[in-house]
């Protein structure tokens, strides 16, 4: 991208003197003729005999220092010229005529010209370049500001609200606007007048930057609108500086300025181009940083998809080859079972079934939860009604294990949904189940922890490594043991946990058990209704 130089600028300022009004021109005269004057008093008290002094032309050098301080360098000429033929005119002899008798007078009288010159473009040179500096400062203390809140605040449309703001203060604009070609069209980002509506006008005036060493130049343009809605009044001016990065344009810094404050400087000029440049440059990177963000999300999103089906598919053929050779024992015509037989097949269908339905579950939970279509219906429950059946309907999981359950007495509603406290506690325990071996205990109690119901299931198996912990209720993480075979689950149990029970506005965690595996903790509110009671 070409950046503007200085010289893109130059010629939009012309003159201090040049550019003055008639009002300060007029005034400019008064206070360089008082001078004059002044000078010339005071010369004529150095030249009188109480005095003596032969030479007081040094003093039309302060006029000249005033006009050139005050005025800038062509101020300064021209009072330069002005003394020179003052003194001529009233000091030297013959007075009062421009004529020179002496010729040594001419000397003196060139000399007084070529360092009132001197002097007075000197001192317009100096005042320049200290207003200079001054604008400089004040240039470089915005851009500093803007590039500030561009790499500070949260996004551009907190950026722009102070970027149009600080542009309004310092270029003495009615108000500012950024304009940003988006997908959908044109978005305003920020506006100084934020809820007003947009000027319009069938006319606007644009920076037009052209390559090279070729001067930028302010052009009035026709807007192509067919009329004017809520536009500006004829005191005000439109201003659009392209945002342009790479030449690629990203949309329009757009000013409403008075008319009667003419075209922006050159700093000015200059701070609003530059100004839509770090714009430009912002919204690209908002481009890119969207599309970077589109694409992880997109990646993440396939890598989820394929590693749910891996591990669907690699779950699923376990329960089902099964179910189909307990099955096939039961329809094998060369070999009748026995009734043994058929209890034993219809058992293992039924866990297998029951293995399938809660796999099918988990994934629908998960997809739910990762959908944001989770919407508890939270109710005032007992613990023990919930806790109590789900032990009876897994009997045949647990096996031959010992189950506690410590409820006390005293404990109070918790706020729950039923249906996901079920499925909640169901995974836990069914967890317990499959990773803690058989004579291994299991038990589950819960206690008052402040406002909320602590609900703990312990396990007697081999644990959960420290620092996996962690790492326990994430999306396919499993733990790695050896000797598991084929049946270690697709690690999407604990996720669910997790996921149901922070819709229930609740948290989980895991530490080590006292039984030597693994405890998962499940906090959930305190109801502030007591439990309806079925008939």
């Amino acid at each position: 991208m070409r950046r503007p130089a200085l010289a893109d600028y130059r010629s939009l300022e012309p003159p201090r003197f040049a550019r003055a009004s008639g009002r300060e021109l007029l005034s400019a005269g008064v206070v360089l003729a008082v001078a004059l004057g002044a000078a010339s008093l005071v010369a004529t008290l150095l030249e009188s005999p109480a005095v003596g002094m032969s030479d007081a032309s040094p003093v039309y050098l302060v006029p000249v220092v005033i006009a050139g301080l005050r005025y800038g360098v062509w101020a300064a000429l021209g009072t330069a010229v002005a003394s020179f033929l003052l003194y001529d005119y009233v000091f030297t002899v013959p007075r009062f005529t421009l004529a020179v008798a002496d010729p040594r007078e001419w000397l003196d009288l060139l000399l007084f010209l070529f360092v009132a010159i001197v002097v007075g473009r000197l001192a317009a040179l100096g005042a320049e370049r200290t207003e200079e500096a001054a604008r400089r400062a004040a240039e470089s203390t915005s851009l500093f500001a803007i590039s500030r809140l561009l790499a500070t605040a949260p996004d551009l449309e907190t950026a722009g609200a102070g970027i149009v703001e600080r542009l309004v203060r310092d270029v003495g604009l009615d108000r500012a606007w950024i304009v940003a070609d988006r997908s959908n069209g044109q978005v305003v980002v920020a506006d100084s007048r934020s809820g007003e509506a947009l000027p319009t006008s069938p006319f606007s005036t644009s920076l037009a930057r052209t390559p090279g060493d070729q001067p930028a130049k302010w052009v009035k343009a026709h807007e192509g609108s067919g009329g004017r809605v809520a536009g500006p009044a004829p005191t005000t001016q439109l201003l659009k500086v392209r945002m342009q990065a790479d030449d690629q344009a990203f949309g329009w810094l757009r000013a409403q300025r008075p008319l009667d404050a003419g075209l922006p400087s050159r700093e000015e000029t200059r701070l609003l181009a530059l100004a839509a440049d770090q714009l430009a440059l912002a919204l690209r990177r908002e481009d890119l940083r969207r599309a970077a963000t589109q694409t992880e999300i997109a990646r993440q999103s396939d890598a989820l998809k394929s590693a749910l089906l891996d591990a669907v598919s690699h779950d699923l053929r376990t329960p089902l080859a099964s179910i189909r050779a307990a099955a096939g024992t039961l329809v094998d015509p060369e070999l009748p079972p026995t009734a043994a037989d058929a209890r034993a097949a219809g058992t293992v269908i039924e866990l297998e079934a029951t293995r399938l339905d809660q796999l099918v579950r988990d994934v629908l939970d998960l997809s739910r939860i990762e959908g944001g279509g989770l919407r508890p219906n939270l109710e005032a429950l007992d613990l023990r009604d919930v806790v109590e059946p789900i032990i009876e309907r897994l009997r045949p999981a647990l096996g031959e294990r010992e189950v506690r359950v410590t409820l006390p007495d005293d404990l109070p509603p918790i706020a729950g949904d039923a249906v996901l406290l079920d499925a909640v506690v169901s995974n836990l325990v069914e967890n317990a189940a499959r990773h803690a071996p058989s004579p291994a205990d299991v038990a589950i109690s819960a206690h008052r922890n402040g406002g909320t119901v602590e609900l703990r299931v312990d396990d007697g198996g081999p644990g959960v490594p420290d620092d996996d912990l962690e790492r326990l209720f994430d999306k396919f993480f499993r733990v790695e043991r050896v000797g598991e075979g084929s049946r270690r689950g697709m690690g999407i149990g604990l996720a669910v946990v997790r996921g149901l029970t922070e819709s229930m506005g609740g948290r989980v965690a895991a530490e080590r058990s006292p039984l030597g595996g693994l405890r998962v903790v499940v906090d959930i509110p305190v109801a502030s209704d007591p439990p309806r009671r079925a008939d």
